[in-house]
Formats: C-alpha cells, sequence, structure tokens
C-alpha cells in the first residue's frame, strides 16, 4: 500500500492533480495503481479471523472470472460504484464534475474502508457497484430499512388498500427490514369498511400466472389481499407452474430457490386470515397476522432472514396480547417474525405494560413525541414532525415508505479525535449518495427527495469507554456530531440537494462490526472472552486455509452440508460482560448518547435479570421516557447449553489455549474460493436482536 498515493480530503474540492493523472474521461475508476499498491496488504479484519471469515461468506461476490474478490477488491467495486453514482447525478443535472477532485475523494474513502475506519452497511458493501445497481439499478437494496403505515390503507378511493403489505414484501425481498402500524384497523372501523367476500357467487373469478419473479410474488400477494380488501372484488386463482423448483440458484441475490411452496402456503393462509373477517372491520389482529405471515415467507423463500417490528395501542389489550399464545394460540406458527412494540406516550403509567416486558421482554417502547420534538434530545428540531414509526432495530424514526441508509464508524479505530473528524467526511458522502439514487417506488422517492436522511452510527462504545473514558467519548461525539453537520452543508452544497433532516444514529449493527473487531453500537458483549461459531460451506476452498491456518473445524449437527469453525473472541482487555454492566448503566449510556450523539435515535436492547431488576422496570421507565426516544428489553435467560451455540462465553486460560494454535502469519486473505455459489448478503442491520 502506497500511503503518498492517497489525497487528503477537502471539502472545498480543489483540484490537487492534473487533469491527465486523474483516470479515464468515461466512467469513473479509481486509479488501478492506487488499487493494486493494496494488493498484497493483510487486511485488518478483528477478532481472530472472524471478521475475514464472515466476510468472505457474505460479502465476497463472484467476478466474471468465477474466482472469489478479496477485501481490496471489495472495496474497489464499492468505492468505484459510489462515485459513479455522483457522476451519473452531476451529468444528469448538468452540475460541475471534477474527475481530479473525485480521484482524491474515492481515494481517502478506499483507504478509511480498507482500514476499518469506516464501513458502508452490509446492504452496501454486497450490492453496491455489482450488477445489481450497475446493471438492475435497484438501488433500494443499498438501504437498510424503512416504515410503512397502514394508517391510509383505503386513500386515492381505496383502489389498492394491499399496498402496505406489499411495499413491505417487496423490501423484505430486496433485504431491507421494515416497520409497519395497525393504524389501518382504526381507518376501517372509523369509515365502516368491512372485509369483502371475494367468493361470492357474483364475483368474478380470474387466473393469475405468477411469474418467476420478486415481482410476480409480490403483485400475487397484493392481488388476493385487494380481493378482500378493495371495493371491487375479484376472486382470484393461481397458476404457479412458472415458478422454479426448488434448489435453483438465485442470481445477483444469493441463496437458492424454494420453489413455490412458500407462496402457495402464504396465499392459504392470507385467504383464512381474511376469510374470518368477512362482513367485519379489519382488525388490529389481522394486519399484524398479514404481515408475519409474509415475513415467513420471504424467510421461507429466496431470503433467509427477515425483520419486522410493529407499533401499536398499549392501551390496547388485542395488540399488547398478540404474543400471548395462550389467547392467540394460532399466532404461535409466525408470530415470531416480528419484534412488536408500543407507541408509548411520555407520563403513562407503565405498571401493567412493564410486567408482561419482565416475563419476555416484549413489547418494546417508541416516544414520538420525543422523536417528533428533537434531534438530540434537549435540542427542539421541527424539520421532522411527519415520522409515524421506526425500522425494526428501532434506529431511526421514518416518515411512511421512507427508507434510510445507515454507514458504521469505529472511534475505538482511530488515533485521535481529529482522525475520526476526517473518516466522518468519507462516511457522510457515501450515505448522501445513496440518498441520490432513485427506487422504484414513487411514495418513497417523494420522501426521500425531500428528507435526506441518513443515519451516521457508532461502534465498538463499550471498547472506546474502556480504553478511553465516558468523559472522553462525550467530547468526542459532540465535537463529532458539529462536524457532521459542517459536512453534510457543504456535500448538500455540492450535491445541490436539501441539507438532510437527521444526520446520526447509533445502530445495533451486526456482522459489519465483526469485520472491525467491534463490539456492535452501544452494547457490552455477553463475555470479554468468547467462542465464536461460524458456518462455512464444504465447498468452500478457504477451509482448508483455515484448518492449516490452526482453527478448530467440525461437522455441522444441523447443516451437514456445512462445517463450523470456532473463533477464539478476546473484545479487549478491560471490557466487562453484560453480568457486569446493570440495566441502569445500560440506560444511561443509551440516554448519554441520545443527548450527545443521535439526532435519530439509539437501537438499545437493555438486558436485565429478571428477579433484580424486573421489579425496577416501571421505575426505569418513569426516569428514562424523558431522555430516550426508544428502547426495548431482553431478560437474561440461563437457557443452558447446546451443541454449535454461536456463541459460548469462556475464560481467560481456556481462550489463550485456542488463540495459541492460530498463525498470525495466516495468508487467509490470498486464498481464492472456487465456490460457484454468491454470497448471501446480510440483511438488514443482522443483529440477532432485529433479525428473524
Amino acid at each position: 500500500m502506497s500511503s503518498s498515493s492517497i489525497c487528503i480530503s477537502d471539502l472545498t474540492m480543489n483540484s490537487v492533480h492534473s487533469q491527465s493523472s486523474c483516470g479515464n474521461t468515461g466512467s469513473f475508476s479509481l486509479d488501478p495503481e492506487f488499487v493494486a499498491s493494496y494488493a498484497e496488504t493483510k487486511p485488518p479484519f478483528g477478532f481472530n479471523g472472524l471478521g475475514e471469515i464472515v466476510y468472505r461468506r457474505t460479502y465476497s461476490r463472484l467476478k466474471v472470472d468465477g474466482m472469489r474478490e478479496q477485501w481490496f477488491e471489495t472495496i474497489e467495486r464499492v468505492v468505484n460504484g459510489t462515485f459513479r453514482r455522483q457522476q451519473e447525478w452531476a451529468e444528469r443535472n448538468a452540475l460541475r464534475w471534477d474527475a481530479c477532485e473525485a480521484q482524491c475523494k474515492a481515494q481517502t474513502m478506499y483507504d478509511k474502508i480498507f482500514t476499518m475506519k469506516f464501513l458502508p452497511p452490509g446492504r452496501g458493501l454486497w450490492a453496491m457497484g455489482s450488477p445489481l445497481t450497475e446493471e438492475r439499478r435497484l438501488f433500494a437494496a443499498l438501504n437498510n430499512c424503512a416504515f410503512v403505515s397502514t394508517s391510509k390503507m383505503w386513500d386515492i378511493g381505496g383502489a389498492r388498500p394491499s399496498k402496505p403489505f406489499v411495499f413491505l414484501m417487496d423490501a423484505a425481498m430486496l433485504g431491507v427490514g421494515v416497520g409497519f402500524d395497525t393504524r389501518g384497523a382504526e381507518a376501517a372501523n372509523a369509515q365502516n369498511i368491512l372485509v369483502g367476500n371475494p367468493h361470492s357467487v357474483n364475483t368474478r373469478t380470474v387466473t393469475y400466472t405468477v411469474p418467476d419473479s420478486r415481482e410476480g410474488w409480490v403483485e400475487s400477494t397484493g392481488l388476493l389481499i385487494d380481493s378482500y380488501l378493495a371495493y371491487d372484488h375479484v376472486n382470484y386463482e393461481f397458476d404457479y407452474s412458472q415458478v422454479r423448483a426448488a434448489g435453483m440458484p438465485i442470481k445477483g441475490f444469493g441463496g437458492v430457490t424454494s420453489g413455490p411452496e412458500p407462496l402457495r402456503e402464504l396465499h392459504q393462509r392470507i385467504r383464512h386470515t381474511l376469510d374470518k373477517h368477512i362482513d367485519q372491520p379489519l382488525s388490529v389482529t389481522a394486519i399484524v397476522d398479514l404481515m408475519n405471515l409474509i415475513g415467513k415467507c420471504v424467510v421461507s423463500g429466496n431470503v433467509r432472514r427477515t425483520a419486522e417490528i410493529a407499533f401499536g395501542d398499549p392501551h390496547d389489550p388485542e395488540y399488547v396480547d398478540l404474543k400471548n399464545y395462550d389467547v392467540n394460540p394460532h399466532r404461535a406458527a409466525f408470530g415470531w417474525t416480528s419484534n412488536n412494540s408500543v407507541f408509548a406516550t411520555v407520563g403513562m403509567d407503565y405498571s401493567d405494560i412493564s410486567r408482561r416486558v419482565q416475563k419476555n421482554g416484549e413489547p418494546g417502547f417508541q416516544w414520538m413525541e420525543n422523536a417528533r420534538r428533537y434531534g438530540r434530545m434537549g435540542e427542539e428540531n421541527t424539520r421532522d414532525t411527519r415520522i409515524e414509526g421506526a425500522n425494526p432495530c428501532n434506529e431511526q424514526c421514518l416518515e411512511s415508505y421512507e427508507l434510510c441508509c445507515l454507514v458504521e464508524t469505529f472511534p475505538a479505530n482511530h488515533d485521535s479525535l481529529n482522525d475520526y473528524l476526517e473518516t466522518l467526511e468519507s462516511a457522510l458522502l457515501y450515505a448522501k449518495t445513496v440518498t441520490l439514487l432513485p427506487t422504484h417506488w414513487p411514495e418513497t422517492n417523494r420522501v426521500m427527495l425531500r428528507n435526506r436522511r441518513i443515519g451516521t452510527s457508532v461502534s465498538g462504545v463499550a471498547q472506546f469507554i474502556t480504553r478511553h473514558s465516558i468523559n472522553e467519548l462525550r467530547t468526542w461525539l459532540d465535537t463529532a456530531y458539529a462536524r457532521v453537520q459542517e459536512i453534510d452543508t457543504h456535500i448538500s452544497e455540492l450535491f445541490c440537494v436539501p441539507k438532510s433532516v437527521k444526520t446520526t444514529s447509533v445502530k445495533p449493527s451486526g456482522t459489519v462490526s465483526l469485520l472491525a473487531g467491534a463490539t456492535p453500537g452501544m452494547h457490552y458483549p455477553e463475555s470479554r472472552f468468547c467462542i465464536r461459531r461460524v458456518r462455512v460451506s464444504k465447498n468452500s476452498d478457504i477451509l482448508p486455509a483455515l484448518d492449516e491456518a490452526g482453527y478448530f473445524i467440525e461437522e455441522d449437527v444441523v447443516d451437514k452440508s456445512s462445517m463450523v469453525v470456532e473463533i477464539p473472541v478476546d473484545h479487549g482487555e478491560g471490557v466487562r460482560g453484560l453480568r457486569d454492566v446493570s440495566m441502569w448503566e445500560q440506560l444511561a449510556l443509551a440516554a448519554l448518547l441520545q443527548k450527545y450523539w443521535s439526532d435519530n435515535q439509539v437501537s438499545c436492547t437493555i438486558t436485565f435479570d429478571p428477579a433484580s431488576e424486573g421489579p425496577q422496570l416501571c421505575n426505569a421507565l418513569d426516569y428514562y421516557q424523558y431522555q430516550l426516544k426508544g428502547v426495548s428489553f431482553l431478560p437474561r435467560m440461563d437457557y443452558g447449553a447446546f451443541p454449535q451455540m454461536p456463541y459460548e462465553a469462556i475464560d481467560e486460560a481456556t481462550y489463550n489455549k485456542m488463540a495459541a494454535n492460530i498463525k498470525s502469519e495466516s495468508q487467509l486473505h490470498l486464498v481464492q474460493d472456487f465456490e460457484k455459489r454468491d454470497a448471501e448478503a446480510e440483511r438488514f442491520c443482522s443483529n440477532d436482536v432485529c433479525t428473524i
């Protein structure tokens, strides 16, 4: 790596190269010599190789020659894709585009990603610059999460009341997690709209042949829901003969086809759900059932995981009992597909609902009045009053049909505050670029063109506090927030777009933080030392290299086509495990981040001891309702050991013994993998708290 070739970022974008040294005059590309200088450099993947294994499994795409990308090539694809989108924007709008300035910015962004000082979202690492965006132009896939409200299902003449449901399905099949509310039930009752009967003798029957595509699955589901909810009832029958059989590779998205059975089952269950409501208003239960059934179909179909969150009335017994399977036994088969939260109001009585939380951790809490009133807590913000809900991990409050793109920064991976402030320039430039890109949903484009919302997140918070202090964290974040606003102003002027309505958040993270060796978001790990187990296909060429490097590998006890690799993880000297961090300390940290950093929200899942801290939940909510916008809780349970757990706490001696077997000079990053199946991308934020 030739550090002398890296341009220093300069938001005034003054030219620093002669025109001849800035690459071709056509579509943007990084200088090949610059990229080549990184080819032999070992990437700083975290946690004893865990980060690299996750990268190879999740983000390393197949190239044209059939070989997998290496890290330096993945970054090249992502950065080239990012700056080509900027170039397109400039040319389409007849704005200034300077190839030298772009090359400088791109090289800086490349180095910041390579050294794990910031990372695009997993969606971006996987899709940006790939055929999915370069050829198919499916830019929605670059976003993490979304929200949709059911409150206006019957607006515009009631032609497509299925729209919120098909939006969730379409987004989920693109890897975007979606939050939704239950206000459609209020609208149905207020307008006296009843579920129709498409089986009536006076109803015409139409056969719809389902195309073998994402669009076909979504459209068929929408037609079926509309046959009950729209004013013009049609009895649809479906021909599934065009849908490919199970087990075939899915081009562009990774994974294999599931065949038509998940869709056929979804259609059957939708009919069963809505048949029970014929001649009645659509209920809260029916709305959540339909959304959850769609989520289950997506999980069973071409995406292995999805993320949903439902929002409802804390005073509605029907809603708060949705996960009480004694009351709703039919929901046990699919109720797990969403986290459920309530629209709490400041000053409400939390006593009854906190007892429910004490048992199973749900529901979570969202204070919309705080989210609408404030950016960072205590700072009045009147630009974001149209938000209606939040994304599945609850770090972004959103308008209906709005998407969000989140980038992740790692303060603990920086030597100084100035170094971190420089990284923020590249991080925001990536996120703001994604807001330039249209989706195939007009309602979404309308909101995103106006809001340009982004989420610049921080991870490794526990490590930073351990190495420095709470006070230094506060100083860094407060200073960095001011810098973020300056950068957003400059970039917005550069692209001639509005400033972002909000800019910062704390996401829970997942596999992205593993790449960088960082603890996820604000959360502390279960234990300083642990074994992290990762599943790798038996066909992967990386397995012999892992064996040679000294990792323990054994056959997967569940999936016989996979092997399980054990990686010893040390989260860092002095980093405490969750058992040593009280519920109250976690809440205080979330409040600090909401005050000094996040003008969106802080995704915080507060782990508590049911016996000693459970009775204090009501008091905790009383205090922190004035300091947070949202929160969820998770009771600490001893589920016992089971074979090949993803995480297993170990002591230092066990860690040292395992780590001693791993060769530090491993050349894992140079291994080529000829397995022909494309990587299966991270879905959403990919934290176990959010995904299903």
